[in-house]
């Protein structure tokens, strides 16, 4: 029952009961978008989120996708796959909402504990994994984002999944900075993707939700019964937003990579920039990793300006067609200081060895006109330079 009406969108179901021909037999197995199980109450499974989910695994090169009411409950999901007292690594550098989850949530209430490691790596091909040495028995799961959030250092997926598959340990991979057009960890060995869809495949700062995808029937079933069990489950109308979003996540990221490939390269020669990151650079220290394992550079820059934190407000407070916003991944351009924003919830000497200082500012390139952002950056630039007297 693929469209029956032979509309070209999917409509949106919001009918949170269906009614049953015999007691107990769920209706409609044979739509796709029920995964062959029906419907009877939409907790359980909707036709809207189904053709989300199963275009998104499409995507992403999964068997399956599972659908979240945000991107933190599509973390809490994977976790929800391990036992009590397992122990989980996670990337140091890490978007500050799942470091907060995992310190203050994970490991007072759930029995586990974290141990939070640097796993960049370098781009040589003969560099061993810094993971060799940070595996306990109880070790079940390694966390990564690559590019990491908000310093983008970047680790060897292939490389981290070799040891994880040795260790008999779940290996997740947070993709939402670079969506699954510009990565696809499944099929560098991970075993578990998520993704914020709120960011890049949503695209447009008006949808609030979290997916899980998965190549493995087992966590795939962990995933559903997590899903319906918890109840964090997106609505029809966001799911059909996202759909309708992930339709052009090719174009998007396209347009917004190049934008931000140009304004990377007109901050690094500006005199009130103190370091740009941005994997595209060669300056980046994984540029040549990031080459082979990424199919784009993606749209996150993050930068040092000169000066400290009142400097970086007085560039923030002077834009005026980036929006001085948090969350990434939409079609407007979004600047955040995440010292004070994203990642405040950071322990203090935690942002402080990560380089999170209250220089660091975060852009989120979107697609608008390259000159009116670079020109828009170079005013406020100005502003800063004046600001500190001049700095020739």
């Amino acid at each position: 029952m693929e469209n029956p009406t032979g509309a070209v969108v999917p409509p949106i179901s919001l009918a949170t009961t269906f009614q049953q021909a015999h007691p107990g037999q769920a209706t409609a197995p044979e739509d796709p978008n029920s995964f062959g199980l029906g419907y009877e109450y939409s907790r359980t499974g909707n036709p809207t989120r189904g053709a989300l989910e199963r275009a998104i695994a499409a995507a992403e090169h999964a068997r399956y996708s599972v659908a979240y009411s945000s991107g933190s409950a599509a973390t809490s999901a994977v976790v929800h796959c391990l036992e009590h007292g397992s122990h989980i690594v996670c990337v140091d550098d890490v978007y500050g909402g799942t470091q907060r989850y995992f310190r203050r949530i994970v490991t007072p209430t759930m029995g586990m504990t974290i141990e939070f490691v640097d796993m960049s790596t370098s781009s040589s091909e003969n560099s061993d994994s810094p993971l060799s040495l940070e595996f306990a028995p109880q070790t079940k799961l390694v966390w990564l984002e690559t590019p990491t959030n908000p310093t983008l250092k970047i680790t060897d997926i292939s490389k981290v999944a070799a040891v994880t598959k040795k260790q008999n340990c779940l290996l997740a991979v947070d993709n939402t900075f670079c969506s699954p057009y510009f990565q696809n960890p499944l099929s560098l060995g991970a075993d578990l993707v998520v993704h914020s869809v709120t960011k890049y495949i949503g695209g447009h700062s008006d949808v609030v939700m979290g997916v899980v995808c998965t190549n493995r029937e087992d966590l795939y079933q962990k995933l559903r019964f997590t899903q319906n069990g918890v109840g964090a489950v997106p609505s029809p109308f966001d799911c059909f937003l996202a759909h309708r979003g992930l339709k052009t996540l090719h174009l998007r990221m396209e347009a917004a990579a190049r934008n931000a490939h140009a304004i990377a390269l007109f901050l690094q020669s500006h005199e009130g920039v103190q370091k740009v990151v941005y994997p595209g650079l060669s300056s980046h220290p994984q540029h040549e990793l990031a080459k082979r394992q990424q199919h784009g550079f993606g749209a996150m820059i993050t930068f040092y300006c000169k000066g400290g934190r009142k400097e970086a407000a007085v560039f923030l407070k002077h834009l005026r067609v980036f929006a001085l916003a948090e969350s990434l991944g939409a079609v407007e351009s979004l600047a955040e200081s995440p010292s004070l924003m994203t990642h405040a919830s950071v322990p203090d000497e935690q942002r402080a060895k990560l380089g999170i200082d209250d220089s660091l500012i975060r852009l989120s390139i979107g697609v608008e006109s390259c000159r009116d952002l670079i020109d828009d950056l170079r005013n406020s630039l100005v502003v800063l330079v004046e600001s500190m007297g001049g700095l020739k």
